[in-house]
């Protein structure tokens, strides 16, 4: 065993039995203790070259808490950039709806999605808030002035003062949420590339002024009565020669390491999303989520379990795809318990990964064939379904694409309305279509829902009426094409009132 494993299993070690004694692993205690929040963000940060470098406060804090890898957008949506990506986390609102799409800000909306120190002022003015950067443009714009303090670091301290101020702050302040930006690890990667050594050192450096940051929370004399809320985050990645802003995968890698009392020890998670942080924090700090916010995050502490993530242990590697890395794993054609795929209609031949609905991760997915907007599926979270006449019909076929993802029968009360919601994300080249229809007790599928224009990636709502006497509901999405586009399909549910 090397000796960066050999140190690595040890930190894990600690850090779970570290864990499950002390105060950030107590939950029954934490309903007694004060809510506060640390946001930490590495700017440019990969997780992958955090697991390579010296960093034993980070590996410590994965080893006590959560770690979800995950993925954002490229152009259309917004380009990698510190702006957009930055604006996404603070606010908890994907691009599309903050609108900022460079490091100009020029059309922010951050009127109407606000950052969530904020929001947290806004719902409890006897909070102390406070945020402090390196890069100034986080503190001057997208933070507001009801932002209790707000400190743009002067370019001779840049991290280093970043850290000191924070420390004074958690150390000898009482605030209730703080966020912090350090920027030289982003500058390394701009300077040297993620492949390089300077990029792993300024993550050794990053490292130490977390350790500091969390140290002057732990030595708190009010610590005991506190229940800290501690995440670490990223606004986008790097290439391994250098720089981002582009759509390759590595450009579009971000993560959370989460450490608090709703969080277990040494957990990973595929369901966690760029908005997350923001909401996370709020759900923290007892502000109640308002829906007409409509925020895109959702609270890591609260999990909402998805039919489609179950099947991430099922998860194949390539088939016919070449541009996909043979490691990674991310499809497969087995639905779900409950769930089924009718193929009669399907063409043969073609693409195997794509031949009718599959099931599939954004890692995957968007590795097929960049830059045709599969980046800007952002509302898909771990494990998604997914028809792609575009990719299917790569490979020699005869017929088209015509198949159909047929859910489990939903329990429903007849003569009352129920709501049937997805996320769902359509790019749509004629004759292509997407079909939603239902079905009660077994009866013929009826329409409800159809697609023939591009839908962006968004939550969908249908309200049906459920007939008389019925007591279930199937729902079906049929999807017909060929050298077409794509359509998914995540988070299926049915309510009724």
């Amino acid at each position: 065993m090397s000796s960066r494993m050999s140190r690595r299993t040890f930190l894990v070690s600690a850090a779970v039995v570290a864990a499950s004694a002390g105060p950030l692993g107590a939950v029954a205690r934490a309903a007694t203790r004060k809510p506060k929040v640390l946001v930490i963000g590495l700017d440019g940060c990969l997780l992958s070259r955090v697991e390579d470098a010296d960093a034993p406060n980070l590996d410590a804090l994965m080893a006590a808490g959560l770690t979800a890898p995950s993925s954002i957008y490229a152009n259309p949506l917004a380009p990698t950039l510190s702006g957009p990506g930055w604006s996404t986390i603070i606010t908890g609102v994907w691009p599309d709806k903050h609108m900022v799409k460079d490091n100009n800000f020029t059309g922010a909306r951050f009127d109407l999605y606000p950052d969530f120190l904020t929001r947290a002022e806004t719902a409890n003015s006897a909070l102390h808030t406070y945020a402090v950067s390196s890069w100034a443009p986080i503190t001057d714009t997208v933070f507001s002035a009801k932002v209790d303090t707000r400190v743009s670091t002067p370019g001779a301290e840049y991290d280093t003062g970043t850290a000191s101020r924070a420390v004074a702050q958690l150390r000898d302040a009482d605030p209730d949420a703080v966020f912090v930006q350090l920027d030289n690890i982003d500058h390394a990667g701009h300077s040297y590339g993620a492949a390089s050594q300077q990029y792993l050192d300024a993550i050794h450096g990053a490292d130490a002024q977390v350790g500091q940051m969390v140290a002057a929370v732990k030595a708190r004399p009010s610590y005991g009565s506190e229940d800290w809320l501690i995440m670490i985050t990223a606004d986008h990645g790097h290439t391994d020669p250098g720089g981002h802003g582009g759509s390759t995968l590595q450009e579009r890698q971000t993560f959370m390491i989460a450490v608090g009392s709703a969080l277990a020890a040494g957990s990973v998670r595929h369901d966690v999303k760029m908005p997350d942080v923001a909401v996370s924090a709020l759900a923290h700090l007892g502000v109640a989520l308002d829906p007409a916010w409509g925020l895109d995050g959702r609270p890591v502490q609260q999990p909402t379990p998805d039919d489609f993530d179950s099947l991430r242990g099922r998860l194949q590697s390539r088939v016919d795809e070449t541009g996909i890395p043979a490691s990674i794993l991310g499809f497969t054609h087995t639905p779900p318990a409950g769930w089924s795929v009718d193929n009669s209609a399907m063409g043969t031949g073609g693409v195997t990964e794509w031949r009718g609905w599959s099931f599939t991760t954004d890692e995957f997915w968007t590795q097929a064939q960049r830059d045709q907007n599969r980046e800007c599926n952002v509302r898909a979270r771990g494990v998604f379904a997914v028809a792609d006449g575009d990719e299917w019909s790569d490979k020699s076929l005869t017929g088209s694409f015509d198949s159909t993802l047929v859910s489990p029968a939903y329990p429903v009360t007849g003569g009352r309305p129920a709501t049937l919601a997805y996320t769902t994300y359509y790019r749509q080249e004629s004759p292509q279509k997407g079909e939603v229809l239902v079905s009660y007790d077994g009866a013929a599928p009826v329409g409800v829902k159809t697609y023939t224009a591009d839908v962006p990636s968004r939550t969908e709502t249908v309200t049906l009426q459920v007939p008389a006497g019925a007591s279930s509901v199937r729902v079906r999405f049929r999807y017909t094409g060929g050298n077409n586009w794509y359509w998914v399909i995540d988070d299926v549910r049915i309510s009724q009132s």
